[in-house]
């Protein structure tokens, strides 16, 4: 067992999250700290800027990477954790390009850097030896969920809505899993309140609340080729055009882009073995009501936040790449054939020492 340290920072672009977890990178992982630092608007629009590869990638991952140092250093302060203790940061950048049916993935952040301004080895670039072997490169977090599920009862199914929604379907055996990309999380929906509403956010589903859904810009959206398409599968950000709903007003777009993330969850359930007996929701889109309630009524069983089996949902997916990390280290499979599609087992990551340690 050491202590690892992950950052993630999502598809929605809100910010970055940093966790400590206690792990030898197989069973019963240990969280024990977590700090998060939003993006102010001036640096989430210049992220916005980079997304799919243009203008000043250079110098936004500079500033990207300067920040998560930032976010070590306050995360192991509150610990009270000198960085000689931590084993490695496991550091997942920012996806600003997806496609793996070109067997391309882009996150960016430099991990060389980071580790000398931490003074701690890291490890980043988790997806490409997925992607260059045919895997999706996404999601990598199942593993970390299927170690924190330990005697939960199954079939279980994780969903985290982050910019882009993605499930984790744990069975009774182990390293029985199927995970994928369900379609839309928040980032249509923060992109619309931002763009008719001024706000990064649907903040507590007000406008989605105050709207209706317009079915037929809603099946519109759903006649989209990836629903039916079969796992493994993973989506960019940018993947679906919310153009259909431009007619709408600011509260029905909201509603019907709302309702298009939850039915593209509901898809979902035809690409999982057996339905699972309780849904637990992680990242940003648990805290809308409106999401929660509806995937309540759509999907027809429990449909919970995963606080109610004591997981803290902002800090999940940080923790996973600190989990990851500690098996990146040691060389065990990062992702599965359930999970990403890749034709076996497949370890990766590339590991930065900074010049001032070595392990």
């Amino acid at each position: 067992m050491g202590l690892f340290l992950g950052l993630m920072s999502g598809t929605s672009l809100d910010g970055i999250d940093a966790a400590l977890v206690e792990t030898d990178g197989r069973d019963e992982p240990r969280p024990l700290n977590f700090h998060s630092v939003p993006y102010d608007a001036g640096f989430r629009e210049r992220l916005r800027a980079v997304l799919g590869g243009q203008g000043k990638v250079e110098a936004v991952e500079q500033e990207l990477t300067y920040r998560h140092a930032d976010a070590v250093t306050a995360l192991l302060a509150a610990a009270g954790v000198e960085a000689r203790e931590v084993q490695a940061v496991g550091f997942h950048g920012q996806t600003i390009l997806h496609a793996p049916e070109a067997r391309r993935t882009w996150q960016i952040g430099d991990g060389a850097q980071l580790a000398e301004l931490t003074g701690v080895p890291v490890i980043c670039d988790f997806r490409s030896a997925d992607v260059a072997a045919g895997g999706q490169g996404a999601p990598l977090a199942p593993l970390y969920h299927a170690a924190r599920a330990g005697s939960l009862p199954r079939p279980l199914a994780v969903l985290n809505l982050g910019g882009v929604g993605n499930v984790t379907w744990i069975g009774a055996g182990e390293e029985e899993l199927v995970a994928f990309d369900t379609g839309p999380g928040n980032a249509l929906l923060d992109d619309w309140a931002r763009r008719h509403a001024g706000r990064p956010c649907d903040f507590d589903g007000a406008l989605a609340a105050a709207g209706r859904v317009d079915q037929a810009t809603l099946q519109e959206l759903l006649r989209h080729p990836y629903f039916d398409a079969p796992p493994p599968k993973s989506l960019d950000r940018d993947a679906f055009d919310p153009a259909p709903a431009d007619v709408l007003s600011a509260e029905d777009g909201a509603a019907t882009l709302a309702a298009f993330t939850v039915e593209a969850v509901q898809r979902a359930l035809m690409h999982l073995p057996d339905p699972p007996l309780r849904w637990l929701v992680t990242g940003g889109g648990r805290h809308n009501p409106v999401l929660m309630q509806r995937l309540a009524a759509r999907l027809e069983t429990a449909v919970q936040p995963v606080e109610a089996v004591g997981w803290n949902g902002d800090a999940l997916e940080a923790e996973a790449f600190a989990y990851l990390a500690a098996r990146s280290l040691v060389g065990l499979p990062l992702s599965l054939p359930g999970t990403t599609g890749v034709p076996r087992p497949m370890t990766g990551g590339r590991l930065f020492n900074p010049a001032s340690r070595s392990t």
